[in-house]
């Protein structure tokens, strides 16, 4: 069965305060729905986004070839989250350039495009962003909140920020926060952006141009880290493009750099750059710990929620390690965790392909997840006194 996809939007007129300080009013988050929410509306999945993912988390648009959701393989009728079970919310993070409210668009205080105006925006203010648009929905309380990378610090946060909204938390290949290396990495693609002649301090709108020369750089970085270094030597090892060398600095010699200069090429034809800046800066900035000393246990104690987190062995971006960190923090305060440490060879990517084990190890935990609200639900169907 195939699910078809309708993008939704819903508009917001009561200001957002940011942790900035500062706010953003008269905004729009662009979202999508799977599924049906049940007669109690106990059914409901949040599915938050990584850096340059969007609202459109499964199935297809009727009448476009190749427009899958980007966790396709993850949700959709019988799939690891079933909904046929499930009730799947897919929304758009303010400040992306996908549909909700960004720096694409126009600030409403004074009527020009927002570029390099539009506040900066943290993990916090995305997941109060989130909430309400829950409430618009009437959805009081998540059966789960899910994400992969940024989507996984997300999911976290909901369990801070909003404990008794979220029963359980899927958090896959994330962290508790980024450290000086990751930090780095973002750091070298914003200066790639921000020294592109085309950028124009943020407003090249205004100039009618796009840093597309930054934009690639960028990419090619980040894509660099995604992948482990066993998946690149067997897609390119030392391939050569043309059979022989060429003797040249200047062009493609080797079957790996045609391959990065495609992906930031095509990047730079879709992705904002002023986004980028943004969403790479609140990855930098998520840090709970950072308010009790960097102690995560202490950071992680209002969560009540049951946790399910998955790391991947070669993904050295968002190691295991830094799961593990998770796991322990949660343990320490007595919270019901399961963990698995999938050995993939895929590197970061590896959240987004299908693992036979990682697939199933997510469908076990959905289908735990679903045996809850289906007994809640069969209990309050017995005839009166029947518990007695």
């Amino acid at each position: 069965m195939t699910l078809i996809a309708t993008p939704r939007s819903l508009s917001f007129d009561a200001p957002l305060a940011l942790q900035s300080g500062a706010s953003i009013r008269q905004y729009s988050l662009a979202y999508e729905t799977y599924g049906t929410l049940n007669a109690d509306r106990s059914n409901a999945v949040l599915i938050c986004h990584a850096l340059n993912a969007s609202h459109h988390v499964a199935g297809v648009y009727a009448g476009q070839e190749k427009s899958e959701g980007w966790w396709d393989s993850m949700i959709g009728p019988g799939k690891p989250v079933d909904t046929n079970r499930f009730f799947v919310i897919g929304v758009n993070n303010l400040g992306s350039c996908f549909g909700s409210t960004g720096p694409m668009h126009v600030n409403p205080d004074t009527g020009r495009i927002y570029g390099a105006d539009f506040p900066v925006v943290t993990v916090e203010d995305w997941v109060n962003a989130q909430a309400r648009l829950l409430d618009a929905l009437g959805i009081q309380q998540l059966a789960a909140v899910m994400g992969g990378s940024l989507g996984g610090m997300q999911a976290l946060s909901w369990t801070l920020q909003y404990p008794q909204r979220v029963r359980h938390a899927v958090v896959v290949a994330s962290a508790p926060n980024l450290n000086a290396e990751n930090i780095a990495f973002n750091e070298v693609a914003r200066r790639a952006i921000v020294t592109d002649p085309d950028f124009h301090g943020g407003h090249f709108y205004e100039h009618g141009v796009v840093p597309k020369r930054g934009l690639r750089i960028a990419r090619m970085i980040g894509h660099i880290t995604y992948l482990s270094d066993d998946v690149m030597n067997e897609k390119f090892g030392r391939q050569l493009r043309n059979g022989l060398l060429q003797y040249t600095t200047q062009d493609i010699e080797f079957q790996i750099e045609s391959y990065l200069r495609y992906q930031g090429d095509k990047f730079s034809e879709y992705f904002d750059a002023n986004t980028y800046l943004l969403i790479t800066r609140a990855l930098d900035y998520f840090d709970p710990a950072i308010r009790f000393d960097g102690d995560l246990a202490r950071a992680l104690a209002p969560a009540t929620a049951r946790f399910l987190l998955v790391s991947f062995s070669t993904d050295w971006r968002f190691s295991p390690k830094r799961s593990r960190e998770i796991v322990k923090a949660l343990l320490d305060n007595d919270r019901d965790v399961s963990y698995a440490e999938i050995d993939a060879p895929h590197g970061h990517d590896a959240f987004l392909l299908e693992d036979a084990r990682y697939l199933a190890v997510v469908r076990s935990y959905f289908e735990r997840i679903a045996a809850e609200f289906a007994g809640a639900a069969a209990v309050r169907e017995l005839p009166a006194g029947a518990l007695l």
